[in-house]
């Protein structure tokens, strides 16, 4: 495990749980969660939070905790980050020279880190190292950090998808991670199918945009899922997903709706996106709204999630207003320029290719 924030601490507590040997890592300037866990000799999962019952409770010891890059990509030969986008290529780089062609790189989310990876691998000098890299669409759980070493999960998802670059490695990369996932991980047709459907698509950006000025004025005091959404939201963000449909399409993708998703992943039976936010279980338990335009919901969503939309929308010649004007607006309240900050095709190593030949790079 690289990465020791929410997921990566919960995802370390859950595969121990489950009787696999896990090395977490972080950076030494993020030392918090591995100081705790080597401290309290393990991870505690809570049965309850702010009186509410969580998921999984217990505590489970962990095999090795570190801020030794070489210590933690030598520990294993699947390497599962979960780190924030912007975080990924750093990771990465300080990962290259310890990596090997028996390593399998699985980001949580990929938000299509295996391009950008692979584009950084080449471009240092590694032209001859072959991963294989696999990008999830999400985290299994709904979780937190309570406090140092100590999580909750309020939900975990019936199953995940992912996708697999090479695609020709596909079938061994998914039988690798499903025999220690506790939940299932089933195939895409590629990576570029796995960044589109990340379920954060619709939920997040364009919502907290929509809110800002309550999010900020109130402190984020608000149950995101159920509070910030309405009827009027809604339909924005349906008028979104509709563009974001529409790309995959182009590109020879059936992408599912968020309402077909969300239903799967939860074992729900939500009749719109607007029921499902308003009463889903999972989400609905902590009061945990962003409460700034700095929060990941815009930082990380925007750049790493509509930018690459608006990229491909780009190159198929679509228009996709409601994505442009979130991108635009966000931009906007944080005095950045997604549109060159975020993951764009050049960085995705797909500057210059056409449709044909981009699809034929990522099917290989």
């Amino acid at each position: 495990m690289l990465g020791a924030g929410n997921g990566g601490v919960t995802a370390a507590y859950h595969f121990s749980k489950l009787g696999h040997e896990v090395c977490i890592y972080d950076q030494k300037e993020f030392d918090t969660q591995i100081k705790a866990i080597n401290k309290n000799n393990g991870i505690r999962a809570l049965a309850e939070a702010s009186e509410v019952k969580m998921m999984i409770p217990g505590f489970q010891a962990v095999k090795k905790a570190t801020t030794c890059i070489e210590e933690a990509v030598e520990f294993a030969e699947i390497l599962v980050i979960i780190v924030p986008s912007f975080a990924q290529k750093v990771i990465f780089k300080k990962m290259l020279p310890y990596l090997t062609n028996q390593h399998t790189l699985v980001f949580m989310p990929g938000n299509y880190a295996s391009l950008v990876m692979d584009t950084v691998k080449k471009e240092m000098g590694y032209e001859s190292l072959n991963l294989t890299y696999v990008d999830i669409i999400s985290i299994p759980w709904a979780c937190r950090i309570f406090e140092p070493a100590h999580i909750g999960i309020m939900g975990l998802k019936e199953f995940i998808y992912g996708g697999v670059f090479p695609r020709e490695n596909r079938k061994k990369a998914l039988a690798n991670l499903n025999s220690f996932f506790p939940i299932e991980v089933r195939p895409l047709e590629n990576v570029i199918e796995a960044g589109l459907e990340n379920i954060n698509f619709g939920g997040h950006p364009l919502i907290t945009t929509i809110n800002i000025g309550l999010l900020e004025n109130f402190e984020g005091k608000f149950n995101y899922y159920s509070d910030c959404v309405s009827p009027a939201t809604a339909r924005a963000s349906a008028k979104m997903e509709e563009e974001r449909i529409q790309i995959g399409k182009e590109l020879g993708l059936k992408l599912r709706s968020e309402l077909e998703m969300m239903n799967a992943l939860y074992n729900t039976n939500a009749k719109s996106v607007y029921e499902f936010n308003k009463t889903s279980v999972a989400h609905g338990k902590i009061h945990s709204a962003p409460n700034s335009s700095k929060s990941r919901y815009i930082t990380e969503d925007v750049p790493y999630i509509l930018v690459p939309c608006y990229e491909f929308a780009k190159l198929l010649s679509l228009e996709v207003p409601i994505i442009e004007s979130a991108i635009r607006i966000s931009s906007a309240y944080n005095d950045e320029n997604y549109f060159e900050t975020g993951r764009t095709l050049k960085k995705m190593g797909l500057k210059g290719m056409s449709k044909e030949e981009i699809l034929e790079y990522v099917n290989q």
